[in-house]
């Protein structure tokens, strides 16, 4: 294939093809965890699970992606970022098999922690290899290809688990069909595995390590051959003045970068998202939806995730950042207020999937991608491992809180005494803390767009 080249000299097809395999990471998170959404109903039979088991065996794969995110830093920024996502394919098929044949809940929440710390891992170490090959101009466009291959990966497993439920009676749905939605992961978790096999190290990482000439091979292929000079030299001056230490992260300046990371992260999941990628069937059948609607109307869900992805990758580096994420939660919040009073004036059916679908389609278009495109950006280069780790490990407990207690949240009797009551309220918790998210953007988050990482890095500490 003839590589074209961007304006800033870098060779493109080069970068997608990098950008596209690590990006992968993100199809799985999106595979393996909204699998779950169609294996609840039949494993809360199959293992006669209570609400409390439900939200146990939901977000026992966030426990995982707690330990993945917060260690996959650290270890990245010792023995590299590629090794680590080898690491991470490797647990996805684990996992898929595992939770696929037991026969137990004990042993489907192990293997779901194991996929578990894959997701996490690949959570922090795919945008940031990402973000680290890309040329400025087009970072956030790079990076936003990571959100759009997780909305891809929900999309397509929405789609499975419906063509898998059509197979059979209720019955076997139960007895053997929520094995074959879990399974299916190790089909694209092969295909990651080998794949990790023909891309380079991060570059950053090789001259952080003292292997110029190996991120020379890589920048000059990037960028061009008078660019990659001028690049390396930047992140050598940039290290040379950066401490290296965790420290650094909480001290005037980067400490700022570190209050932006952990609010953006925990506020990406606490706004509902996860509640209704995870609980679709469940909040649309509290609704009065049938099982098979409940199915469909979430693959509709998954379809427009995807289209207004594309949306963001299309403005992101042309609108920025910050004014993409401010219009994108303004269209939030109004969508959960649709969504709240349809609950709580009994407006069930069209409306209520037409709000739900507006929040997706504001969400997606701004606070899908947007978070990890800052994320990362913001930390220097000698932490950005572990910062990323810190930020991501937060996002991932705020995705705990959400699938633990949201089927709690949801059933009749505790915030709520009627299910319609209680999904009203659940949805105006999520609208409160969009609101905080509205105020914080607006205040403190700053505009990040074309600036290369080491301008990034300087700023904050001027």
């Amino acid at each position: 294939m003839n590589e074209g080249t961007t304006s800033g000299g870098s060779t493109t097809g080069f970068v997608v093809k990098l950008t596209v395999v690590a990006a992968l990471g993100g199809f799985l998170f999106g595979y393996d965890t909204a699998v779950i959404s169609g294996v609840v109903p039949f494993i809360t039979t199959k293992f006669a699970l209570t609400e409390g088991m439900v939200g146990y065996a939901v977000s026992s794969a966030i426990v995982g992606c707690i330990i993945g995110s917060l260690s996959a830093g650290p270890i990245s920024d010792s023995v590299g970022r590629k090794k680590v996502l080898i690491f991470t394919a490797v647990l996805f098929a684990i996992s898929s098999i595992g939770a696929a044949v037991v026969n137990s809940l004990t042993g489907f929440v192990i293997f779901r922690v194991i996929g578990g710390i894959g997701i996490g891992a690949a959570s922090m170490l795919s945008p940031l290899y990402i973000s680290e090959v890309s040329p400025a101009k087009i970072r956030g466009t790079l990076v936003s290809i990571y959100q759009l291959a997780i909305v891809i990966g929900i999309l397509i497993i929405y789609g499975v688990n419906w063509k898998i439920a059509d197979f059979g009676t209720d019955q076997w749905k139960v007895d053997t069909g929520w094995r074959y939605m879990i399974g299916s992961g190790l089909v694209p978790s092969a295909i990651f595995l080998v794949l990790l096999f023909i891309v380079p190290e991060s570059p950053r990482w090789l001259i952080k390590n003292k292997r110029r000439a190996e991120a020379m091979d890589t920048l000059e292929r990037l960028n061009g051959k008078q660019e990659a000079i001028a690049v390396a030299n930047e992140i050598e001056s940039t290290l040379n003045v950066e401490e290296g230490t965790v420290g650094e992260l909480f001290k005037p300046g980067l400490r700022m970068a570190m209050i932006v990371g952990l609010f953006l992260a925990l506020f990406s999941q606490i706004t509902g998202i996860n509640a209704i990628i995870y609980y679709a069937p469940s909040i649309f059948k509290t609704a009065g939806f049938s099982t098979d609607s409940s199915l469909l109307t979430t693959f509709l869900i998954g379809g427009i995730n995807f289209i207004f992805t594309l949306v963001a990758i299309v403005l992101i580096d042309k609108m920025g950042r910050k004014s993409l994420l401010l219009w994108g939660v303004a269209g939030m919040i109004l969508a959960l207020a649709g969504t709240a009073y349809c609950f709580l004036a009994h407006v069930a059916g069209i409306w209520l999937v037409v709000c739900v679908c507006f929040y997706i389609a504001c969400f997606a278009a701004s606070l899908g991608p947007i978070p990890w495109v800052i994320i990362s950006e913001i930390f220097p280069t000698k932490t950005r491992g572990v910062a990323m780790s810190i930020a991501t490990t937060m996002l991932w407990i705020g995705t705990f809180l959400i699938s633990l207690f949201t089927p709690i949240m949801l059933a009749a009797g505790n915030i709520g005494k009627t299910a319609a009551e209680a999904g009203g309220y659940t949805f105006l918790i999520f609208l409160f803390n969009a609101v905080l998210l509205w105020l914080f953007t607006k205040i403190w988050i700053p505009e990040t767009k074309q600036k290369t990482l080491e301008e990034i890095e300087l700023s904050w500490k001027k």
